[in-house]
């Protein structure tokens, strides 16, 4: 169900763009999949087999599909404001009652009144939330804080950079940026161009504009360091924070009511 736009699913093919997006994201960050087996290992770890998720900053879907993958009895909000990837995602999961979709801005501080559910026993976001700069992140885990309840869990899979190790981190980018221009001589799609592709399908064409309306090229926020989410995080309501997986660049913070 949702209550965004629909369109049409027999126009094109949604899993194919499920899976594009997925090979894009991957040449950024080839270790993806094992930050989201951790991710659900905590969920399993900490609230079971069966949780009702909040899918936050979803696009199109991935945490979800991985969610269902793993727990088939799990239930989840996707809640995004980019009309192009909520396309793409309830295009995916058109005719799946486990999942609903919410169009919301994170940045307006109403977007909590649109889910169906008061609480969730994981609210779950990844690649997503380096877009906000600090101010309004920190007041975005308050309102996660009100959300989650006693003894569920929050989780940021994200770029969290700590600026008191330059060398550390500029060593780490150059060595990452090298293996992507090797990747990228091998046809993949970095993030522009999929979005060039998104604009010439008669479908996508249309949200993917109003996407660009929203957002511009790319919105740039801050990438503070974990040690910034954990404290904040447990200033706002968290009993306890801290990071249950990282690589060179990324971190997996979680955050337990």
């Amino acid at each position: 169900m949702t209550d965004a736009d629909t369109t049409t699913t027999a126009t094109t093919d949604w899993h194919a763009w499920q899976t594009s997006w997925d090979r894009q994201q991957e040449w950024y960050m080839p270790d993806r999949e094992e930050r989201f087996r951790i991710m659900l290992d905590m969920v399993e770890a900490l609230v079971g087999r069966a949780p009702r998720v909040l899918d936050l900053a979803c696009g199109t879907g991935s945490v979800t599909a991985r969610l269902f993958a793993r727990f088939p009895e799990a239930t989840s909000t996707g809640v995004d404001l980019d009309p192009a990837l909520l396309a793409i995602a309830e295009g995916t999961f058109v005719g799946d009652d486990r999942v609903t979709f919410v169009t919301a801005d994170l940045k307006d501080p109403d977007w909590p009144a649109k889910l169906p559910h008061e609480s969730y026993d994981a609210v779950l976001t990844a690649t997503a939330l380096h877009w906000l700069h600090s101010e309004p992140l920190a007041v975005l885990y308050g309102q996660i804080a009100g959300l989650v309840r006693d003894g569920g869990v929050f989780m940021n899979a994200d770029h969290m950079i700590d600026d008191a190790t330059p060398r550390i981190n500029e060593a780490e980018r150059a060595l990452r940026h090298a293996r992507m221009d090797r990747a990228k001589r091998g046809g993949v799609l970095d993030w522009a161009e999929w979005w060039q592709l998104a604009a010439q399908d008669p479908v996508l064409a249309e949200p993917t504009a109003r996407r660009f309306e929203i957002y511009g090229e790319h919105a740039d926020g801050d990438q503070p360091s974990a040690a910034w989410h954990a404290r904040v995080l447990r200033e706002k309501g968290f009993g306890e924070a801290r990071p249950v997986w990282c690589s060179p660049s990324d971190t997996l913070l979680l955050a337990l009511k």
